[in-house]
């Protein structure tokens, strides 16, 4: 059950990725793209076993980029510039950090490995700092322009509020994670085809 619908929340969001760049909401697109490889990582992981090829594409895609970008398009949205040219530093620092971090420890099952136990602390800290400050971009920015926006704003808040769950569950309950990686996939592509 966990790799099926681990598998189906990576092909929404995949599918839901490639909508969200046809409307030119590119950062939201990437966070989608980052959701659906992080569920694909789960699939193979619960399907295969893990090893530190798989749990380096979970990590980057779900730990690194997936909250940060959420919070680039938000800004983006919001008007401010300079997200954009930010956001592509960050995600050119996570990928750089995901390739050269080493992953220590030995891989034996199908659950979702902890990340302290085969990543050193500056992949781990930059993935709490980069999350953190991805969530807290879509929450103001969704303060700032409630009125303008409340359905819209109201969705992209559940969409984040659901890719925190998937990160919460990874560690004990992987069909719940991929459950809700698929509905932070939904809700944010809904938030942009209620403009």
């Amino acid at each position: 059950m966990n790799v099926l619908l681990s598998f189906a929340a990576a092909l929404l969001s995949l599918r839901l990725a490639g909508l969200l760049a046809r409307v030119r909401r590119l950062a939201w697109a990437g966070g989608l793209l980052a959701f659906a490889a992080a569920a694909a990582a789960m699939a193979w992981g619960a399907a295969h076993g893990w090893d530190a090829r798989t749990f380096r594409v979970y990590y980057l895609a779900g730990a690194l980029l997936s909250a940060p970008l959420l919070g680039v398009g938000s800004l983006q949205l919001w008007g401010r510039r300079w997200a954009g040219p930010l956001g592509l530093v960050y995600t050119g620092l996570a990928v750089g950090v995901a390739v050269a971090m080493p992953v220590h420890g030995t891989f034996a099952t199908t659950h979702v490995p902890h990340a302290q136990d085969h990543v050193d602390a500056l992949p781990r800290v930059l993935a709490i700092a980069g999350s953190s400050l991805g969530a807290l971009a879509v929450l103001v920015v969704a303060a700032a322009t409630v009125r303008r926006r409340p359905l819209g704003n109201t969705l992209v808040v559940g969409a984040v509020l659901a890719a925190a769950a998937a990160s919460a569950l990874t560690q004990t309950a992987v069909a719940a994670a991929a459950l809700c990686f698929a509905l932070a996939a939904l809700l944010l592509y809904a938030a942009v085809r209620c403009r």
